[in-house]
């Protein structure tokens, strides 16, 4: 080897401090993202005692039934769009012929009409739904007063 030539040693380490940047930006976007995802219909759901069903593999169908006697389905489109008996009749047959065994759950607001829950209920069924559950909330925990 001539004198003036020195031989470049290789470096064989990697530098991870642009991937540390790059997975950090990644993680606030899905921290900011994330709650927006799961946004749905605000409902005012009902308090009861009531034992949690068993999680399913298949998602189930939802039908949510709004302060104002809306209805809207959990498949098919946009669930935060409105959707006449109609239209919700044919999307959830449609998922209930595909996959029979998906469970169906009903959420209704604590101000609708009993009525139309009940016909929540019967458009359920008409589409193919044998059993309905339906979604509450757990009761407040009672005050503790003294300690």
């Amino acid at each position: 080897m001539p004198q003036g030539v020195r031989r470049r040693r290789l470096m064989g380490e990697i530098n991870v401090v642009p991937y540390i940047d790059v997975m950090l930006v990644l993680l606030i976007i899905f921290m900011i993202t994330a709650p927006l995802l799961t946004q749905g219909i605000k409902v005012d759901l009902p308090r009861a005692r009531a034992e949690p069903i068993e999680p399913q593999q298949l998602q189930p169908l939802v039908l949510t039934i709004d302060r104002n006697g809306r209805l809207f389905l959990s498949a098919g489109g946009d669930p935060r769009t409105p959707l006449d008996e109609a239209t919700l009749g044919r999307r959830a047959s449609a998922v209930l012929q595909r996959h029979p065994q998906t469970q169906v759950l009903l959420q209704a607001d604590t101000a609708v009409a009993y009525g139309r829950v009940v016909r929540g209920m019967v458009l359920l069924q008409q589409a193919g739904a044998t059993k309905v559950g339906f979604i509450t909330e757990p009761p407040l925990a009672p005050a503790r007063h003294g300690s």
